[in-house]
């Protein structure tokens, strides 16, 4: 094995490694024995030389990525056990080769042992997203590995990290095709039909980690009047048709979104009359609102990507659940969620919780939701837990 850069912690700041917490933070560190190359793999050991991991480095906060809590030589049979392993237990969810959901997370981050990895597949199309340069770094390994992984399941192969590693100094990522030039298509979620453009889409082109709270509002939707806001692409408003809802509202702010979500209609439910969607901002819309929705979704993009703006976040949460909490109709049910990594699970429920206090209403929680099994969750790495979600019944 190579010689690579020693990283030694500082007294005591080795417990979250030896706990597998698979970030070493900035701070932890006391001395760096060799050159300091942002993407390098670097071996970690404590205050008396023990190893304990070795991870991809990087400069800023989360200082190391840890790839591995054993010695290993992160070669390419490393990148094809590892991204192997988390094709197989996709397989083992019943998702690869599924007839009626092609869609899913291949790479889960930290969630599949690969911190700074995400890869999203789109029946046949995998789109890669690196948010360290380590990853960028071992990019041909990766696709190498993702093509053996999954054979002629995989056509095209696109990477989508222009965006994610455009703050990364050193590093002039253009996104665009590694292998097959197909820029959108059409997948299929519990046999409901969405057109996905992985090139112009947010994040890789489509919201997956809802998948299965969507399938649930379609199981509460029968004969209710629904509002879908921040819609996106419409996903929860055509489950709400299919569960039978008497009608569907869809809200976004952007216009674009709303045709989008327009065609995604009438490409599952052409000529449906139940459905009106409307490009405006979601408080101005509560504001204006005079439909008494008994099934209300809020699903607001992230109020906080960091800690430094946790405390505004949490008032958001709190505002926008208390305009729902004040005009859903007697009996309602209410699906709210966070996928804000920064909001805990406790700090979300108790920001509903005062919205359901100020608004004067009587309210009993249902579910408690999350991503689904294909963003698996490291027990060790909770901050990888980043959707949480909440099913009410408002007396």
């Amino acid at each position: 094995m190579a010689e690579r850069t020693r990283i030694v912690l500082k007294s005591g700041k080795d417990q979250s490694l030896r706990r597998y917490h698979p970030w070493v933070f900035s701070g932890a560190i006391k001395k760096i024995h060799g050159p300091e190359r942002e993407g390098d793999v670097v071996d970690i050991y404590d205050n008396k030389e023990e190893f304990l991991a070795s991870g991809h480095y990087q400069k800023g906060s989360i200082a190391v990525r840890v790839l591995s809590f054993e010695p290993v030589e992160t070669d390419q049979s490393f990148w094809d056990q590892k991204i192997g392993n988390a094709w197989k237990l996709r397989e083992k969810l019943g998702l690869v080769g599924n007839r009626d959901t092609n869609v899913f997370r291949w790479v889960n981050a930290e969630g599949d042992g690969l911190p700074g990895l995400i890869v999203d597949y789109y029946g046949g199309t995998a789109v890669v997203q690196m948010h360290s340069i380590g990853m960028h770094h071992n990019l041909e390994a990766i696709v190498s590995s993702l093509k053996k992984s999954a054979g002629d399941r995989v056509h095209t192969i696109y990477n989508k990290s222009e965006t994610t590693l455009s703050d990364k100094p050193g590093i002039k990522e253009k996104s665009g095709f590694l292998m097959g030039q197909q820029e959108q298509g059409e997948v299929l979620e519990y046999g409901f039909r969405f057109n996905v453009n992985w090139i112009q889409g947010q994040k890789t082109g489509f919201f997956i980690d809802q998948r299965e709270n969507r399938k649930l509002v379609g199981e509460y939707a029968g004969g209710r009047k629904v509002l879908n806001m921040f819609g996106y692409t419409g996903g929860f408003s055509i489950y709400g048709m299919g569960g039978g809802a008497k009608l569907v509202h869809s809200v976004d702010s952007s216009g674009k979104a709303i045709d989008l979500t327009r065609e995604h209609v009438e490409m599952n439910f052409p000529g449906d009359t139940r459905h009106k969607a409307y490009a405006v901002d979601a408080f101005g819309y509560f504001k204006e609102m005079d439909e008494a929705y008994d099934l209300m979704i809020l699903d607001p993009p992230a109020f906080a990507k960091h800690q430094n703006v946790l405390n505004n976040a949490l008032q958001g949460y709190k505002r926008l659940n208390q305009r729902a909490f004040e005009h859903i109709a007697p009996g309602g049910i209410l699906f709210t969620f966070s996928c804000s990594q920064a909001v805990s699970r406790e700090n979300f429920r108790k920001s509903v919780f005062v919205a359901a206090a100020n608004a004067k209403r009587k309210v009993r929680i249902l579910h408690q939701l999350s991503q689904p099994p294909d963003h698996p969750v490291s027990i060790y790495h909770l901050e990888g837990e980043y959707l949480k979600g909440l099913v009410m019944e408002v007396e």
